[in-house]
């Protein structure tokens, strides 16, 4: 896929997943200001300024807008797992979460990371693109953006930025990975499979 940097999907993934206290946020967290530079995008001018606002964030003022959208304090306004939005009972460890587990195992992947929790957590998908990338699994990518991540990423993403935090950080890393993903549909010619979603 040597049109599709997928950098992009590792940096934005670490993002969505790790907590803001960790050594690997605060490792990637400088790094949201290098994004204008790794894809053609349409503003950059704006982009610029909110990644340049993203990484200037102290990491230590986002641990409760973390714990809202991916721990959750009472119910979660945007829970992080697909199998939610593709469920008619809206529950995590669904079907969805089954057969996205058997693709990950069909290509050599295996989601370990020392928690028992879902592998159709948002961040986690956008990373293991990067994984399949480094194994030159240029179809196994298209199938994970069609098949598991695009019918139900753009509704996650507008929850995010629908959700009310103490900081503007997620809702604007929402906001530009929204972009980066209809952008990459556009350039890849993705047609997502239809997904009922029932939030």
């Amino acid at each position: 896929m040597q049109t599709l940097d997928t950098t992009l999907f590792r940096i934005l993934g670490g993002m969505f997943y790790y907590s803001p206290e960790t050594p690997t946020f605060q490792t990637l967290q400088p790094v949201l200001r290098e994004i204008p530079s790794l894809y053609d995008w349409q503003e950059p001018a704006q982009l610029i300024a909110d990644c340049e606002a993203l990484s200037d964030y102290p990491a230590d003022t986002l641990t409760y807008d973390f714990s809202i959208l991916f721990e959750g304090q009472g119910a979660m306004p945007a829970p992080p797992w697909g199998s939610v939005y593709l469920s008619h009972e809206n529950t995590v460890m669904g079907d969805s979460t089954s057969a996205y587990r058997q693709f990950l195992m069909s290509h050599g992947l295996v989601t370990d990371t020392g928690l028992r929790e879902p592998e159709d957590q948002f961040g986690l998908m956008l990373m293991a693109i990067s994984a399949l990338a480094e194994q030159g699994q240029d179809d196994a990518i298209m199938e994970l953006l069609e098949q598991h991540l695009l019918p139900w990423a753009e509704r996650y993403l507008t929850l995010v930025q629908q959700t009310s935090t103490e900081h503007g950080f997620y809702p604007t890393l929402a906001k530009i990975t929204q972009t980066y993903l209809a952008s990459v549909q556009k350039q890849l010619g993705l047609q997502p499979a239809t997904a009922e979603l029932f939030r």
